[in-house]
């Protein structure tokens, strides 16, 4: 027992200082930068260096006590940033995944439903314009069956092609919007989906779901969860890196990158989570009914309408909420 204390503590403080202490000893050495240097010597090294030797050549600098506060400062003003910066990631997390938009306070709650109508009109258009052209190619290539040719073209010239219409669709949202962002939606697709194929509430089903997977599901799905974290943290480190510009110019322009990094990331991040919740539901649901007496028998069965009616049935009214899914009123319209 003394061993496995004494590696979970290990495992602890390194986690510790490689997510919080390094990160944030180094936002305070570049904090410690800008304000010697400034917006006029922005880029003159020689002045921060000797800035650094007048620090060292100090009769204070060699005190072993002077050292040990200095040391002991910087490591709780590290790990204080650090917090700082993953609290400012969970707000950016809640915007940028915006499935919540209904309990944001009434000025931000009127800018996301204005947002959300923007988008559905935008998905709305370009679904019937795929639609019209799917039916045109049907209807040409019932009156030609021979291959298209180029002299016979299956589509108004200029015009793209169902695929890239598609395309185009699936960059503002895979369902129909219902959501202010684009990462938002692709989490709220997952209800959508179950919900149309399964009659399946997610969020009522989830916590239960999850105490019956495997260990090695559990561990891919908690993985999953936190890299989207780890991505909206880094963004975190891009809005605080705004403090430093203000005193020096380089910090916006790190800060820029930072946040734009963490934009493409957390989308990348955000469409892995979404995928592995989708494929964890459909392929536990049924173990989960089992487990329930919903299903008898030890032969497979697959997930299907009278399984997910039920399941839903069973846990109703428990007041449940799967993290980063959509509102039951908002995932399944008029549910």
């Amino acid at each position: 027992m003394g061993g496995l204390l004494s590696e979970i503590g290990k495992s602890l403080a390194e986690r510790w200082v490689s997510l919080l202490v390094l990160p944030g000893a180094l936002y305070l050495a570049v904090l410690a930068a800008a304000r010697v240097l400034g917006h006029r010597h922005a880029l003159d090294v020689a002045r921060l260096v000797r800035y650094v030797d007048s620090l060292a050549a100090s009769p204070r600098a060699g005190s072993a006590g002077s050292l040990a506060v200095v040391l002991i400062a910087g490591l709780l003003g590290a790990a204080v940033v650090g917090v700082f910066a993953q609290a400012l990631g969970s707000g950016v997390e809640r915007v940028w995944v915006a499935v919540d938009c209904d309990a944001w306070p009434a000025p931000l709650r009127g800018l996301a439903r204005r947002r959300v109508a923007a988008r559905a009109d935008r998905w709305d258009e370009l679904t019937r314009r795929r639609r019209a052209e799917v039916e045109l190619r049907a209807r040409q290539q019932a009156l030609e069956p021979q291959a298209p040719t180029a002299s016979s073209p299956t589509a108004p010239t200029g015009a793209p092609s169902p695929t890239g219409r598609q395309r185009r669709i699936a960059r503002i949202a895979l369902e129909r919007p219902i959501c202010p962002t684009w990462m938002g939606d692709r989490v709220a697709a997952v209800a959508v989906r179950l919900r149309r194929e399964y009659d399946l509430d997610t969020a009522t089903v989830w916590p239960h779901l999850r105490l019956c997977l495997p260990d090695a599901t559990r561990a891919e799905f908690t993985e999953a969860r936190s890299e989207l974290g780890r991505t909206t943290t880094l963004t975190g480190w891009g809005v605080l890196y705004v403090g430093v510009g203000v005193l020096w110019w380089p910090g916006l322009v790190a800060a820029a990158v930072l946040v734009f990094t963490g934009w493409r990331r957390t989308r990348a991040a955000t469409d892995h989570y979404a995928q592995v919740l989708e494929a964890v539901t459909r392929l536990y649901a049924v173990e989960l009914a089992r487990l329930h007496g919903l299903v008898h028998g030890e032969e497979p069965q697959r997930l299907d309408r009278r399984i997910g009616r039920d399941l839903t049935f069973l846990f109703q009214g428990q007041g449940y909420l799967i993290p980063l899914t959509a509102p039951r009123s908002e995932a399944v319209p008029g549910g």
